[in-house]
């Protein structure tokens, strides 16, 4: 997947045809709501499938972006954030210089102990199919109380059902950003790895063993919402340090989900050489302040521990707040 291209011209008209005709972004989660019938998008359901991102003419040195974020509880609001703020995060990862041709795929998680749609997987994509993706979603709500949710069969689907050229071809890893204000699991279930993705793997897999699976192919980081209900617990922040160290991104405005995102991406590409310079460029291209300081602050504790850069001064153009703004 992932053969078109993208355009900030036509996502600005979509979402400008959803606020005048009162249409939500997140058609299917309206539909399942209004219908009563819950179960996952046929085209989100992970079982039985892989997800590839492939080059192609248009996009000859594809990077695959995996974002999966956990749809229970007081979380519900990132997914409207990353589809309002879509376009800026397409720009702000090609037009800076960032990322040259990004394919992204979008996921959700909840619990699969006690909810209905535990799991939802799209497709790598350069187009609108992504904003597609994210109207697929059904943002559950659930969760099972106990301040744990199955993360842990995400890092499994994307550790061993995904096909990237990135990694096949050049041996580059890709990208994984997990969001989520709970702990994870200790372990993934063999039952569940069956009943949510058809896979027989016998017995149980510990985390740890997930998380080595996974990394030989993502840099993978979790992004910690800490003004959630459980993200400023201790407790949730101290089992994800144990697990990826100064990958955990504590990020204090869940708003700033997007700029966090470009900034991890741009600091491992070694297209931004500090994150001072990440956050005034984006500044003076028009983002918001407040959000730029975030993704900074949460990006520091992974930053201090990198070597230093040098790059080329990017070219972020100031951002078109009037509309569309054409193809990237």
């Amino acid at each position: 997947m992932g053969y078109s291209n993208w355009s900030n011209a036509a996502f600005n008209s979509r979402q400008n045809n959803r606020k005048s005709t009162g249409q939500s972004a997140f058609a299917y989660d309206a539909h399942v709501r209004q219908t009563g019938a819950v179960a996952v998008h046929p085209q989100m359901d992970p079982k039985g499938v892989r997800r590839e991102s492939r080059d192609s003419d248009q996009h000859p040195q594809s990077l695959s972006i995996g974002v999966i974020f956990d749809v229970t509880g007081s979380m519900g609001n990132v997914p409207r954030t990353l589809q309002s703020k879509l376009g800026s995060l397409m720009r702000m990862l090609i037009q800076n210089g960032y990322v040259a041709h990004p394919q992204i795929l979008f996921g959700a998680v909840g619990d699969a102990y006690s909810d209905r749609v535990p799991l939802q997987i799209g497709q790598f994509e350069s187009g609108l199919e992504m904003d597609d993706d994210l109207g697929r979603i059904y943002i559950e709500g659930g969760g099972g109380g106990q301040m744990r949710e199955s993360y842990d069969l995400a890092l499994y689907f994307m550790a061993h059902h995904t096909e990237m050229d990135c990694w096949e071809k050049r041996g580059k890893k890709a990208y994984l950003f997990t969001i989520g204000d709970e702990m994870h699991y200790d372990r993934v279930r063999a039952d569940h790895v069956r009943d949510i993705m058809g896979d027989e793997i016998g017995e149980d897999i510990p985390f740890a063993a997930v998380i080595d699976a996974l990394h030989r192919k993502y840099e993978h980081f979790h992004i910690l919402p800490t003004n959630t209900y459980h993200g400023g617990n201790p407790d949730v922040q101290a089992q994800w340090r144990d697990s990826l160290g100064e990958r955990v991104l504590l990020l204090e405005d869940e708003n700033a989900v997007c700029e966090t995102i470009a900034l991890a991406i741009a600091l491992c590409e070694g297209t931004l050489d500090t994150l001072d310079h990440g956050t005034s460029t984006l500044v003076n291209a028009g983002y918001d302040a407040a959000h730029a300081s975030s993704a900074s602050t949460a990006l520091t504790p992974f930053a201090q521990a990198q070597p230093p850069v040098v790059v080329t001064e990017g070219t972020l153009p100031p951002i078109d707040l009037s509309g569309p703004d054409g193809r990237l």
